[in-house]
């Protein structure tokens, strides 16, 4: 290398690790030697599988200054395993998911001091994020525990920290990249889920159709909400394929689709939407079944309204064949599917859960029918500020109602879980939050065109999913608020591209 290039490199780096010092500072050279003696002594006496990871630590750092990007890169593989590389630390789960988002963050936050440029970018999301977590932080006044109040709270927090650095660090020209990562983790946990669900591997109250598979769950412990990670992927993955096989080539031709789907772009989008379906029936999720329906529906809707009729007619025929349906497809009988939708009708009948015969048929309706009505309950005694965001299952053995004495952790339906934590005045904040946007989603939709047109549809499904699943669940649990915050990051950036009728160049880069 020259040595002019080299003094070049050198300076850069220095001026991102130490921007308060001047080069020929005296206090630079000695943190330099420091380093260097440091640097040195490690490699004498550590074992060399510690100095692999520390040399290995070290350039990961050094491109991380230069990248800060590559963090949300690295976190979108890393949100659905999140559970495997996680340890117990003061009561929470701590890993390699927060210690990514942090680093990244430092590393931006070191960029900005390097240019003398610190500030906050303007996004579309920024005030009603902070909007939101107001509301919330109001509850704290009634919180019992004020731990679980700051853990809970410490992932909106997460999420705003990673929207800002997506929205503010991402070319628009890469979000393809950023769409074909979310893609290769979806397809990795629904061939997990498909592999417990066909040869069984897991826990025997999984067990299904008289044993013959199992309910996939991945890496997520429970079913439910490794459904809900998969309905968060499945919007998108639908939508970019009816973009692979119809705008580029295979039926709408136009020139304002500039670009193109290749073969292979259609072999992969279309393998990604045919493993994540059949993952989610392997799920047997009711919840995420009725979610990714309607987020179909409308994903295909926003896109052409032929398509929606098709597909909603297709949804229509299928639940009148599956209700009257008694045959036996060889492998899995249809009453089996049709028994586990016809279970859930009687959410809306029931009243006192403590009074209930239950049985093995109604076991898992009755418990959530039970949460349901604590958080009810809870929202009740605590009209306007909640019990304090994240305590639910903290003060949930004062309302538990009959035999139910595990709080499970949720109220399973998320409206009335933020009711009983945050009251009215946190439930207004979260209703103006999404309100505002699916405006921004449906801003982006009707100004873009394209790969980012069917990015926007996918996104905005995404967010139909969220809500939908949320009626009989809380999906803000293993990170997966981290992927939302990734999503509502794309559809701002394609939204704030189209919005100035120019393509976003960005500063950091």
């Amino acid at each position: 290398m020259p040595a002019s290039s080299y003094a070049q490199a050198r300076d850069k780096l220095l001026n991102l690790t130490l921007p308060p010092l001047s080069l020929n500072s005296p206090l630079r050279q000695a943190a330099l030697i420091a380093v260097i003696i440091a640097i040195g002594l490690a490699v004498a006496w550590l074992p060399v599988t510690w100095v692999a990871l520390l040399l290995g630590g070290a350039i990961f750092l050094t491109v991380l200054l230069l990248r800060p990007i590559l963090s949300l890169y690295l976190l979108i593989p890393i949100i659905p395993f999140s559970s495997l590389l996680a340890v117990p630390f003061g009561g929470i789960k701590a890993g390699l998911m927060e210690i990514v988002l942090i680093l990244g963050l430092l590393a931006w936050l070191l960029q900005m001091l390097a240019r003398q440029k610190v500030m906050i970018p303007s996004v579309p999301l920024l005030w009603p994020f902070l909007l939101f977590l107001g509301g919330v932080g109001l509850s704290w006044l009634n919180a019992l525990s004020i731990g679980a109040s700051l853990v809970e709270t410490a992932k909106w927090v997460e999420m705003l920290a990673l929207y800002l650095l997506g929205v503010a660090l991402l070319p628009v020209r890469h979000i393809r990249r950023v769409v074909m990562v979310m893609m290769l983790a979806g397809i990795a946990q629904a061939v997990l889920g498909l592999y417990q669900f066909v040869f069984k591997v897991g826990p025997a109250g999984f067990l299904l159709f008289d044993g013959r598979f199992l309910r996939a769950y991945g890496t997520f412990a429970q079913p439910n909400p490794y459904a809900g990670y998969l309905g968060l992927v499945l919007p998108l993955a639908l939508s970019l394929a009816v973009w692979a096989f119809t705008d580029s080539g295979f039926g709408l031709k136009s020139k304002i689709h500039a670009q193109r789907g290749s073969p292979k772009s259609r072999s992969f989008y279309g393998l990604s939407l045919v493993l994540l379906l059949a993952a989610l029936f392997a799920t047997q999720s009711r919840g995420a079944w009725l979610g990714f329906a309607v987020a179909a529906v409308v994903t295909l809707g926003v896109r052409s309204k032929q398509a929606a009729m098709i597909v909603g007619g297709l949804v229509l025929v299928g639940i009148l064949a599956t209700l009257a349906g008694s045959f036996d497809w060889g492998v899995v009988s249809t009453n089996a599917v049709t028994q586990r939708l016809v279970d859930a009708l009687g959410i809306a009948t029931i009243g006192d859960t403590s009074a209930i015969e239950v049985t093995d048929a109604n076991f898992a309706t009755i418990e959530r029918l039970a949460h349901w009505q604590a958080a009810r309950d809870m929202w009740r005694d605590h009209l306007w500020l909640g019990a304090g965001f994240g305590n639910y299952a903290v003060i949930y053995p004062v309302y538990a109602p009959g035999r139910w004495l595990d709080p499970l952790g949720h109220a399973h339906n998320y409206l009335l879980n933020i009711g009983a934590e945050a009251g009215l005045v946190g439930i207004i904040a979260y209703l103006i939050f999404w309100i505002l946007a699916f405006r921004v989603s449906l801003l982006a939709l009707q100004s873009s065109t394209g790969f980012n047109r069917a990015v926007a549809a996918g996104g905005l499904g995404t967010l139909v999913h969220l809500h939908i699943h949320n009626f009989f669940d809380n999906l803000y649990v293993q990170g997966m608020y981290l992927h939302l915050a990734v999503v509502l990051a794309l559809i701002s950036i394609i939204y704030s591209c189209h919005q100035t009728k120019f393509s976003r160049e960005r500063i950091y880069q």
